[in-house]
């Protein structure tokens, strides 16, 4: 609406703006404040306006019409059925002081349930007349509520209480009557306005007796008393609550003025025939004054009934089972008649107490207890289907065609109930365990029947207890298919896991070939799976779970039927991974590169060259995809390195040590080398020490073979440190061998006085130990010696004679 009504309307308002919201203000009844009317100017203003809207309403539309002048008596009257029950004791409280009552006596011309009966109301009788376009909040806190109520309905705070009540003696042992509850608390709003709801109840007990009173005014069929809360229907956005008691949520033009209804109810008790009882026909509002309601009750529809027992119903869950019988019986002491009707009309010869339903229907019996007394029973019944019971035949393959194997009953389920999803299947082996719903058959997804052709029973039960068996003939398949051959993939995820990627239909066709027309292929992951049709394969993108072989197997169906069952192999051609090799290419030199055979061959050289070998003479990675008889590819790789022969040393030469001289060799070459002082034992190290002096043919050989092997002859120097010249021939001079070649050297030698003795160059025989031709003494001498790249190397020697 766009205005805020609660707490805010000021009570001096415009009266045509206030007239055109009359019509809204109804649907928005509790949002607004009803202090409101505590303003008297405002009381004025809007009864005048309601009164007008009212009346120009109730020209325009048939509306109940409420005559508030009726006697206690002349109500109580009305609602009872004179000639069946004697009423007495009547008394009546409802609004006090004058104008406007709170009870009355309705007509109908429009569309109401009742033509006519009582009304009482927790507010003005009058104002329960439609159309729907007027709030019903009537009333004071002057105005009490009812304590035999409050204690019925465990509820405190009730106000504005009407009462009815009087005494009466039934003649029948039960009795009952037609009532509609009415109220402004039905809703379209959420929150708390949910939970608000007036209290009604309908107080019986026998006079004189002892204990409370039994409130009749309840849902059928429990002792849950009917109000807003537990009686809604849907189309409201509070939550529904027992909606097939629900009536209506009214509209503007209805009979009326109230927002919703419920259904046309029966309240009902047992009582015993001759006792006098009192009953207590009461309602009020509760916690408030405010948003009245009202029980309308049919004329005469208070009597002595028949109980034919609770109506049989599917919505309460409650029907016959097809083909099943209700025996009904209304026999009534001191009867004069009886008449049997269904859905309105006179059974022909069914005049007696009993009766038997086999056919949906309304019932009625009508008991004749006087002159002018007529007992009522009613009782609707309603008829559950249940599947039609059929001989079924569940097809199953046989691995070993001895007519036992594993069969899924459930699979005939759809066949037995029709595809109805509410109706149960049970199976038994017997048609007694059948019958009797005893030893049903456990793990009926995996039965292994006990022997060839075997009959199971099928027990089809629907949500109302009623049921119809079946039979099932458990057969096996003669067919044999022969297993096709294995379907190959290839590993070539990169993991060489012996797993890969199989598109199983492509073995559709060798399966069905020289098969009828029509027949399905299903592949399942183990036999059993395949016999009961359970988990099946991604067909097109299955990944197999048994790394290298595995076997699966196809369930090949005729319309459902197993047709038969076969093993397939499936083989994962895992193209491992060719170890890559290390190949050396010699200066000058060929090698051929060859990896095996193969299907096929594509090498990555340029240009790109397709067969099995290649020759090679430069270093380089040289790759080949091979493709093998299963149309598996892979790879290998080959890595040439360029290698050859020394094509010459430097030599360092740490010599005069003694016997720790040593030889560093640094080859020239493009090979790995390994190095030698014999040409027999190589050593990877280019460093030989522990050396004398002495001359050495050093061997330099590349590891790869690449020839040929590199040698070159090397001098290490050393000095004698002691000479004997006696003449004998032996060691008679001193000199440093293998000083020739070092052609520019230069030998002094001194006494150890520093006198220079004797000097001579690399091709000397050295010095004889004489000076000027005369024999030295034998002691220490000293020398030096001058090489051509500058080194110099001094000592001292001893001459022994």
């Amino acid at each position: 609406m766009g205005v805020q009504l609660r707490g805010t309307l000021q009570c001096c308002v415009d009266f045509s703006y206030i007239y055109t919201l009359l019509p809204a203000m109804k649907r928005v009844h509790h949002f607004i404040d009803y202090k409101l009317l505590k303003c008297i100017h405002c009381k004025l203003y809007l009864f005048g306006i309601a009164w007008l809207y009212f009346i120009s309403s109730a020209l325009s539309a048939q509306n109940i019409i409420v005559n508030q002048n009726f006697t206690a008596q002349q109500l109580a009257e009305t609602l009872v059925d004179g000639s069946c029950a004697q009423v007495s004791n009547v008394s009546l409280q409802g609004r006090p002081g004058f104008g406007s009552k709170s009870h009355g006596y309705f007509t109908s011309a429009a569309n109401f349930p009742f033509s006519s009966g009582i009304l009482l109301s927790s507010g003005f009788a009058e104002a329960a007349q439609g159309p729907n376009t007027t709030i019903q909040s009537e009333g004071t806190v002057s105005w009490g509520g009812d304590e035999d109520l409050e204690l019925a309905l465990d509820i405190n705070d009730t106000n504005n209480a009407t009462v009815l009540e009087f005494d009466f003696v039934p003649f029948t042992n039960n009795i009952s009557f037609q009532y509609i509850f009415a109220s402004e608390e039905y809703t379209d709003f959420q929150g708390e306005v949910c939970n608000y709801s007036d209290g009604f109840a309908f107080l019986l007990k026998q006079v004189g007796a002892p204990g409370d009173y039994q409130n009749l005014a309840v849902i059928p069929g429990t002792t849950i008393p009917v109000k807003v809360t537990t009686v809604r229907g849907t189309g409201s956005t509070c939550p529904p609550a027992n909606p097939e008691f629900f009536g209506s949520f009214n509209s503007d033009d209805s009979p009326t003025n109230f927002n919703g209804q419920t259904q046309i109810l029966t309240a009902e008790a047992q009582v015993t025939a001759g006792l006098t009882y009192h009953i207590k026909l009461v309602i009020a509002d509760q916690g408030d004054t405010l948003y009245d309601s009202a029980i309308f009750l049919a004329a005469n529809s208070f009597a002595s009934s028949i109980e034919l027992g609770p109506d049989r119903l599917l919505l309460r869950n409650n029907p016959l089972c097809e083909g099943e019988q209700l025996a009904l019986d209304a026999t009534t002491p001191g009867a004069a008649g009886y008449q049997w009707f269904k859905d309105g009309a006179a059974l022909d010869g069914e005049i007696n107490p009993a009766y038997t339903v086999n056919s949906p229907g309304l019932y009625r019996v009508e008991v004749q207890l006087g002159t002018t007394c007529f007992a009522k029973g009613e009782i609707q019944v309603e008829y559950a289907a249940v599947p039609q019971p059929g001989a079924y035949t569940l097809s199953q393959c046989d691995d070993n065609t001895d007519g036992i194997t594993i069969f899924n009953l459930t699979q005939a389920d759809q066949q037995i109930t029709g595809g109805n999803a509410s109706v149960s299947v049970s199976y038994y082996r017997t048609l007694a365990d059948a019958t009797a719903q005893i030893n049903a058959i456990a793990g009926t997804g995996q039965y292994q029947n006990t022997s060839a052709n075997e009959t199971v029973y099928a027990r089809a039960l629907n949500r109302y207890g009623c049921f119809t068996i079946s039979t099932v003939l458990l057969t096996t398949s003669t067919v044999v298919i022969n297993a096709p051959s294995p379907l190959i993939a290839c590993d070539e995820d990169g993991t060489d896991d012996g797993v890969a990627q199989f598109d199983l239909t492509l073995k559709n066709s060798e399966i069905l070939q020289g098969q009828p027309a029509g027949l399905q292929v299903a592949y399942f992951a183990t036999l059993t799976n395949a016999l009961l049709s359970q988990n099946p394969l991604t067909a097109i993108q299955y990944r197999n779970t048994v790394p290298g072989t595995q076997t699966i197997y196809a369930r090949v169906n005729n319309a459902g039927s197993c047709y038969d069952v076969v093993p397939v192999e499936l083989i994962v051609d895992v193209f491992e991974a060719l170890p890559p090799e290390e190949k050396i290419v010699c200066a000058d030199n060929i090698i051929t590169l060859y990896p095996g055979v193969y299907t096929s061959y594509s090498w990555n050289t340029d240009p790109v060259q397709n067969t099995p070998s290649v020759n090679v003479t430069l270093p380089g990675t040289y790759t080949v995809t091979l493709t093998n008889s299963n149309g598996c590819r892979g790879t290998k790789t080959y890595t040439v390195s360029a290698s050859g022969p020394a094509t010459g040393a430097a030599i360092d030469i740490i010599d005069f040590a003694g016997s720790n001289n040593s030889i560093s060799i640094t080859p020239t070459g493009t090979g790995n080398y390994e190095y030698s002082l014999d040409g027999i034992h190589y050593q990877p190290e280019p460093f030989f020490e522990g050396l004398g002096a002495g001359d050495f043919k050093i061997y330099i050989k590349d590891i790869n073979g690449c020839e040929p092997i590199y040698n070159k002859v090397v001098y290490v120097l050393d000095y004698p440190r002691f000479f004997t010249p006696n003449g004998d021939g032996v060691n008679d001079y001193w000199r440093i061998p293998f000083l020739q070649t070092r052609p520019d050297a230069e030998v002094t030698v001194f006494d150890r006085f520093g006198k220079l003795i004797q000097r001579f160059g690399s091709s000397s025989r050295g010095w004889d130990g004489t000076y000027n031709g005369t024999p030295l003494p034998s002691t220490d001498y000293w020398f030096v010696l001058k090489l051509g790249n500058g080194r110099t190397i001094k000592g001292h020697f001893s001459m022994l004679r």
